[in-house]
């Protein structure tokens, strides 16, 4: 590991750590902050010193263990920032695209570590509108949902569910899910038969357009575990630790979904391609493999939430049922049922970043935030609950993850208008160079 790769590893194992992650944790119950770690490079001291288990125990610096946040601080916390410093220092050394996208990265953990300091009351109150700036490259903006539910308002009402009822929009499409659920006590069957499903569109619609080298990759070795009780809907978890005799990767994954998480077949499709094929494993999956032979450095191995990367992530996983069927527009899907779905799923992300402004650019209380998002934004009573509350009052992933998915869904679907498959998505999937949704665009000049 050279010192780029020392001090990515120090900084964003170490804000990991604060804020209670543990990325060599197989589950989503313990991840946090670091999505991943399959370089086999040694980890560094910010996770091994004897206070940062303690630390990841209590639950970092939301915990209520401030002891060993101080602890954790006092032994680890000068060698974190110099390793941010450090980030900066390379960067500008090595400048070029790589260098870009350091700079971009640090800004997103400095921008952690003051939010972990803030929480931790050992710092002053960090503005909502430079979290949003740090992760997703522009300012905080509300979401506007009306077109995508005009649209799906037309398509329930050709699939015969009247919006005009006393219960309007809202109840037509609760009807509509309903008469589509999930089976949870089905979802391994489902989700084997929908990931093989989509694996095959992959192969025909994406992998004409990426290095020929990938095509031995698999794309989707991910197994569906339902969870009982989970403050999330689903974790992607990528693992990527196991080798093959030979020393080579088998690029393994799981899903843990809420067992209680209300869903229809449209949408659970989407979800299965925005994670699983040709999203999330997919594309962590190809990273390792580009990682293994060379082609992509340190960096790409310790992917880290509440990043510019992982807005664009998000944005190409958003994108990926598009990406499978080779299109551009949801219109252009070939089914109508699967269309609403992915005009739900859509609005959900919407939510999320209208729940992130709503709490905490306008200040609104929490029951209010969780009314709107089921009116206004047609997400069930589980998912209003969730994105209100956990997920929406979260310190961290409040301020800089929820509006994320929003940001990086829309300026991917805009370059995938602009430019040629050819162009935009080894582009996106990291095949020449790590990018993030900033630069990104300097890829593509």
């Amino acid at each position: 590991m050279d010192s780029i790769g020392r001090f990515v590893a120090d900084a964003v194992l170490g804000i990991d750590t604060l804020w209670g992650g543990d990325v060599m944790c197989p589950s989503g119950t313990g991840r946090f902050i670091a999505d991943s770690w399959f370089s086999d490079e040694p980890l560094p001291p910010a996770y091994t010193h004897p206070t940062a288990a303690r630390l990841r125990t209590a639950g970092g610096v939301t915990g209520k263990d401030s002891t060993a946040v101080a602890d954790y601080l006092r032994e680890m916390g000068v060698e974190i920032v110099r390793s941010m410093d450090g980030i900066n220092v390379e960067a500008r050394r090595v400048g070029g695209l790589r260098g870009a996208y350091l700079e971009g990265l640090n800004i997103c953990l400095t921008t952690m570590w003051a939010l972990a300091m803030e929480t931790a009351g050992k710092g002053s109150r960090v503005p909502y509108e430079e979290s949003v700036k740090a992760s997703t490259g522009r300012p905080p903006e509300p979401s506007d949902p009306t077109a995508k539910r005009a649209r799906v308002a037309e398509l329930l009402g050709r699939a015969g569910y009247s919006t005009s009822s006393a219960a309007g929009l809202l109840g037509a499409v609760d009807a509509w899910r309903r008469d589509r659920v999930v089976p949870m006590a089905s979802v391994r069957a489902l989700s084997t038969a929908m990931i093989a499903h989509f694996d095959r569109l992959s192969a025909a619609n994406l992998l004409p357009y990426l290095p020929q080298d990938l095509s031995s990759v698999p794309r989707a070795n991910i197994e569906f575990l339902p969870i009982k009780d989970a403050w999330f809907s689903g974790s992607m978890n990528y693992i990527g630790r196991a080798r093959n005799a030979d020393g080579s990767p088998k690029y393994e994954a799981t899903y843990e979904i809420n067992a209680s998480l209300q869903i229809s077949v449209p949408e659970f499709e989407q979800l299965v391609s925005h994670e699983v094929v040709p999203g999330h494993v997919t594309t962590f999956a190809y990273l390792q493999d580009l990682y293994v032979h060379g082609k992509a450095s340190f960096e790409a191995t310790v992917l880290t939430m509440n990043t510019r990367a992982a807005t664009l992530f998000e944005g190409l996983a958003n994108n990926a049922i598009l990406i499978a069927h080779g299109v551009t527009e949801i219109e252009q899907l070939p089914d109508e049922d699967l269309q609403i779905g992915v005009l739900l799923a859509l609005l959900q992300d919407d939510a999320k970043n209208q729940s992130s402004y709503l709490t905490w650019g306008e200040k609104m209380q929490r029951e209010k935030v969780a009314a709107v998002l089921r009116r206004d934004f047609l997400v069930t009573e589980e998912r209003a609950d969730k994105l209100s509350g956990a997920w929406g009052q979260h310190p961290l992933l409040g301020r800089m993850y929820l509006p994320a998915y929003r940001a990086g869904t829309e300026r991917v679907a805009q370059l995938r208008r602009i430019h040629p498959a050819n162009r935009i998505l080894p582009a996106i999937y990291g095949c020449s160079g790590l990018v993030d949704i900033v630069t990104i665009d300097e890829m593509l000049k």
